[in-house]
């Protein structure tokens, strides 16, 4: 398919403000026919074929615009300029918001992702902010942390792992404050990534220090696996995406995500290798692991 092919559909389906007056004017935006476009958009992601899949998707826009997950697919069409992608994300976010509804906007706030027909709306703004950040932009990149915080004040659960990708995103913009403030804000949670990731950022700041040293012990705690993939650069394209906490695919998995800021802070992998190996590190009941 061609570019010119693929952005076709930008022609032949309402822009923003398109969607904005049709959902004003009632029409394509009742629940009745945004459910039966969602179905056609839950067919489109079953359905293995490439070309079948994208006309599902046509489908469900034929059926309601507001459909966010069909503009969605259609923005992973092949041959789409930076701007054609851009575009349908825009799309994308715009068709869920009009979807939700302003007035259900504010009374769902908070619960986010828990009320089914927010999610369409949740995965095109993550998309859009994904696209934003790949965009290696100083400026889009601000839009696409601020398009997180914004989703997480939707959905504080966080039933996306958003504050993951924000705390990455934050740390590469040496954004160091608004990271230990998100660290802060997720203290109670105690897993591997956010513990390391504590390290990282107290390392990065502070140096080394009793307090960083005893920041590492407690991490090696959350996972013994990591320090070892860390220093072990072939170990980083590991990950497979699943994993199970505290054994060596959790650690290849956070290699992955965070191994190049590990790596791109002088010395730390080193020092955080001789923290976590000079004397052997006891768990809470006091035994030794290693």
């Amino acid at each position: 398919m061609t570019s010119k092919q693929s952005g076709s559909d930008l022609e032949r389906f309402p822009d923003c403000d398109g969607l904005r007056k049709l959902s004003s004017s009632g029409g394509g935006g009742s629940s009745d026919d945004i459910n039966e476009a969602q179905q056609f958009a839950y067919d489109a992601w079953d359905e293995p074929d490439r070309t079948r899949r994208n006309l599902l998707a046509r489908k469900a826009l034929a059926r309601s615009p507001l459909c966010a997950d069909a503009w969605l697919q259609l923005s992973e069409l092949r041959n789409l300029s930076d701007s054609q992608r851009r575009e349908y994300l825009l799309r994308a976010v715009c068709a869920g918001e009009l979807a939700v509804g302003e007035r259900r906007f504010a009374e769902v706030k908070g619960d986010f992702w828990l009320v089914l027909d927010t999610r369409p709306y949740m995965r095109a703004r993550f998309a859009l902010a994904q696209d934003l950040w790949y965009s290696c932009d100083k400026g889009e990149r601000i839009a696409a942390i601020a398009h997180l915080h914004e989703m997480l004040d939707l959905n504080p659960n966080d039933n996306q792992g958003l504050r993951y990708v924000l705390l990455i995103w934050l740390i590469r913009s040496d954004a160091y404050q608004a990271a230990e403030d998100l660290l802060d804000k997720h203290r109670d949670e105690i897993s591997a990534f956010m513990e390391f990731t504590r390290v990282l950022l107290a390392y990065r700041m502070q140096g080394d220090c009793e307090h960083t040293r005893d920041m590492a012990a407690k991490a090696y705690l959350a996972n013994r696996h990591i320090p070892h993939y860390l220093a072990n650069s072939g170990l980083w394209h590991e990950g497979s995406g699943t994993y199970s906490p505290g054994r060596e695919s959790e650690a290849a998995w956070y290699a992955q995500e965070l191994g190049i800021d590990w790596f791109c802070t002088h010395g730390a992998i080193e020092w955080l290798a001789h923290c976590t190996d000079r004397e052997p590190v006891r768990n809470r009941d006091g035994e030794t692991l290693h």
